[in-house]
């Protein structure tokens, strides 16, 4: 069982940058692929970007494209969702997501492992 801690989120004005970190409770296979999703209220959660541990592989939603960085730390079992020039509509929790194999996939319903979710609020 794999179990994925978030951390990072706040309150941060527009153009601002936040780092949100999700790290593995046990190491991680390199055959795994991490993402992030997030969920504003009243709306579905939707995919912001995913990484394949071993590769380093990475894909973007196309409305964080240019201004969200995903990133992974092997030694730290960590993976990183840097994001810049933060925008109002970008307010959301933020949750971290695991699935085993090597496919990148932008579906939910595709990963197992869940964290809590940190709150990311960007104020105009």
């Amino acid at each position: 069982q794999v179990q994925l801690v978030e951390s990072g989120g706040g309150l941060v004005q527009a153009g601002g940058s936040l780092r949100l970190s999700c790290t593995a409770s046990v190491r991680t296979s390199s055959r795994r692929v991490m993402s992030w999703f997030r969920q504003a209220p009243g709306k579905e959660r939707e995919f912001v970007a995913g990484i394949t541990w071993s590769s380093g592989g990475t894909n973007y939603a196309d409305s964080v494209k240019g201004r969200f960085t995903i990133s992974n730390d092997n030694a730290k079992n960590t993976v990183y969702l840097q994001m810049n020039s933060l925008k109002p509509e970008d307010s959301a929790v933020y949750y971290c997501a695991a699935r085993d194999g090597v496919l990148r996939t932008s579906n939910r319903q595709d990963y197992p492992y869940w964290g809590q979710g940190t709150q990311v609020t960007v104020s105009s």
